[in-house]
């Protein structure tokens, strides 16, 4: 049975669920009725983050031009450019075993592409979810709902995965930035240059 959370829910991911070793984090949206003129291309992207709350370089951030981590523990499974159809939009793959002892969180985020210059942002996105799925019998372990209380924002924190112990948690976070890929690689230490 899958567990739906709230903004701002924790809940624990490997210790309710023993032997959850390898995820499948499922990302999907819709965009709403009227438009921009241009079509949606929202990314998704994952910030593997230090104690100290921060990314260190490239190698800790994994997204459609940087799809694994080096050791293969995180992986985006390819770019979506249009959120056509149900379900999952984008996909990132998670090992809890290959992440290395001093990444302690996993900051799953999404980004509208082109957002300014195509003058989008997430009001014009609904039915935004983040679904976590045991990849060893493909049962939905948790799903997120991101709810439709976005204006101007261009980038979302979804989510995050984070160690308590030699557990894994998942909080759902729901935070929004205006400024994009740019504004989120600030919050989390990286210069998007």
């Amino acid at each position: 049975m899958t567990i739906s959370l709230s903004k701002g829910q924790r809940i624990d991911l490997t210790k309710t669920n023993p032997g959850l070793k390898k995820v499948m984090i499922g990302l999907g949206w819709d965009t709403n009725k009227y438009s921009s003129g241009a079509d949606y291309d929202l990314d998704a992207s994952v910030f593997l983050l230090h104690e100290d709350g921060r990314a260190k370089g490239i190698e800790d951030f994994v997204f459609y031009n940087n799809p694994k981590t080096p050791n293969g523990a995180v992986v985006h499974t390819g770019d979506n450019r249009t959120g056509e159809g149900e379900g999952d939009d984008e996909q990132i793959l998670v090992d809890f075993s290959l992440i290395p002892a001093n990444i302690t969180r996993l900051g799953i985020t999404v980004t509208i592409h082109d957002a300014e210059a195509r003058a989008q942002n997430f009001g014009q996105v609904s039915n935004a979810f983040v679904r976590v799925v045991d990849e060893q019998d493909n049962r939905e372990v948790l799903r997120y709902d991101l709810g439709e209380e976005f204006s101007v924002e261009t980038a979302v924190v979804i989510c995050e995965l984070y160690r308590h112990g030699e557990d894994w948690k998942f909080q759902a976070i729901g935070s929004g930035f205006a400024g994009g890929l740019a504004a989120l690689c600030k919050n989390y230490g990286l210069d998007a240059q």
